[in-house]
């Protein structure tokens, strides 16, 4: 120990430890920062994105800059040439009137599909609802089964869909499994081994560790997707976990909504899961839509729906314009709810004019969510919004984790995008516009439910403590890296 002791002093008083390592480092720190500044400045982040990440570099450049190299990436150019388009050519005939309406030209303009009729949509407002019809469409399916969540738990849901899916590739269906590699860092392993051994494929999307880019640890894909037979597909905000669905009704459950759709619409989500899969697995693309049926499914009901994929592999931002568009172009009420709200500062602006103007905005949120700092980042928004006179609910019964709009009660766009940075801007993402009355009729009657259960927010009208101020603002300042 002695000996040791004495290695240690000499090297602390070493003239190179004492004078030059510092200076090295120092050096070596201003150069990261200085790289770093640069790649992100020429990656055209939005104002508030690139101001965060600024601060993190500047101040803290051993932490910030390997966090911005690991997270900070947005549109990779790279990653959307190895990516096919999200866009598949449809017939046009498949499309319905809605697609000369402004909002879908901004849509498939920004790279999502136009509207396409003869749809039949079912609503999934339960937990329950949506265990049932996934577990129907997996019990039902005769030839494939595709299903991409964000989350697979390793809980007592995770393990009854790990068990039945095991079984139905046993049984000759094929079978594929599409996890993030965030989300399910816990479950895409082992876990799942059971479907693996049986014939079943289980895939991770872009693995966390090793990162398969330098900046794929920061872009998830958030998206829920279950097709079954490329003619019925199940979209919507709810993970494979029990706090999402179960067999049965759950006190502690979030609350969610998602949907089934049967008809042409299904084929888009059938090659959004398919470039997805393609792209994880190494598989060829072309290879795996020979496995599609030549014929569009057949004609279901008499829904319109335009399905919207939004992320680094998409052009544009579509999700974004999309709500935007709805936003700025409503006459008479925008209903939002969504589990986070931490808007950009255009959409923020456009909400505003339109509270100011005498439009019905509303926005709930749950009273707590499951994230504080997001619950801190969100108290600037929603004091200016509701000092222009917008109506800020507050959901009590728990944790709301719907992510839906509601245009003049007409048009609804609903699925896996929260109403955040991340979700609009940096996510992999899916939705769903539906322009049927029906479809807005049945949305309007479930956010009207989901009203009656939440009360306005309340501002204290004192001056607030110093701690919360700071926390407050720090939460807001670093909002677009949430």
């Amino acid at each position: 120990m002695e000996t040791l002791k004495r290695y240690y002093d000499a090297l602390i008083e070493h003239p190179f430890t004492n004078g030059v390592l510092p200076h090295l480092l120092t050096v070596a720190g201003f150069l990261l920062a200085f790289f770093a500044i640069a790649r992100l400045m020429s990656d055209r982040k939005q104002p508030g994105n690139t101001f965060a990440w600024l601060f993190a570099i500047a101040f803290v450049p051993y932490v910030g800059v390997p966090l911005y190299l690991m997270f900070g990436g947005r549109k990779l150019r790279k990653l959307v040439a190895r990516k096919a388009p999200l866009c598949p050519v449809l017939p046009p005939a498949s499309q319905g009137p809605s697609a000369d309406t402004f909002v879908a030209r901004v849509l498939t303009l920004n790279g999502a599909c136009p509207p396409v009729g003869g749809n039949a949509v079912t609503f999934l407002t339960t937990g329950e609802d949506s265990f049932e019809r996934l577990e129907h469409g997996i019990r039902s399916a005769q030839h494939s089964i595709h299903i991409m969540t964000f989350i697979l738990s390793r809980d007592a849901v995770g393990k009854r869909f790990v068990k039945l899916l095991a079984q139905r590739a046993r049984e000759g269906v094929k079978v594929r499994v599409l996890l993030d590699g965030l989300g399910c860092f816990l479950s895409s392993g082992r876990f799942c081994d059971p479907i693996r051994e049986a014939g079943g494929e289980v895939v991770r999307f872009m693995p966390v560790m090793p990162l398969q880019t330098p900046q794929s640890a920061n872009l998830r894909n958030h998206r829920k997707i279950a097709v079954f037979d490329h003619r019925v597909a199940a979209l919507g905000g709810r993970n494979v976990a029990l706090d999402y669905m179960g067999p049965t009704p759950l006190r502690r459950r979030w609350r969610d909504f998602g949907s089934i759709i049967e008809g042409p619409a299904v084929r888009v989500l059938d090659e959004i899961f398919l470039a997805d899969w393609a792209f994880a697995s190494g598989q060829s693309l072309a290879k795996l839509q020979k496995e599609l049926p030549a014929a569009l499914p057949a004609a279901a009901g008499f829904s319109e729906v335009q399905i919207v994929a939004s992320g680094p592999d998409v052009a544009g931002d579509a999700l974004y314009e999309g709500i935007l568009s709805l936003v700025q172009q409503a006459e008479r009420s925008v209903w939002i709810v969504t589990p986070y709200f931490i808007p950009d500062e255009v959409l923020f602006r456009s909400l505003l004019v339109q509270a100011r103007a005498g439009i019905d905005v509303r926005i709930v949120i749950p009273a707590k969510s499951n994230h504080p700092i997001t619950d801190l980042a969100r108290r600037h928004f929603l004091r200016g919004l509701q000092a222009a006179g917008a109506k800020i609910m507050l959901y009590q019964p728990g944790m709301i984790h719907a992510k839906m709009l509601l245009v003049d009660e007409q048009t609804s766009l609903f699925g896996s995008a929260n109403m955040d940075l991340r979700s609009l801007f940096l996510n992999f993402e899916v939705g769903a516009v539906t322009y049927s009355p029906a479809e807005a009729a049945a949305i309007s009657e479930w956010m009207q439910g989901v009203f009656a259960q939440s009360k306005p927010m309340h501002e204290p009208h004192r001056k607030p403590r110093l701690f919360p101020t700071i926390g407050e603002e720090i939460a807001r300042l670093l909002a677009p890296l949430l």
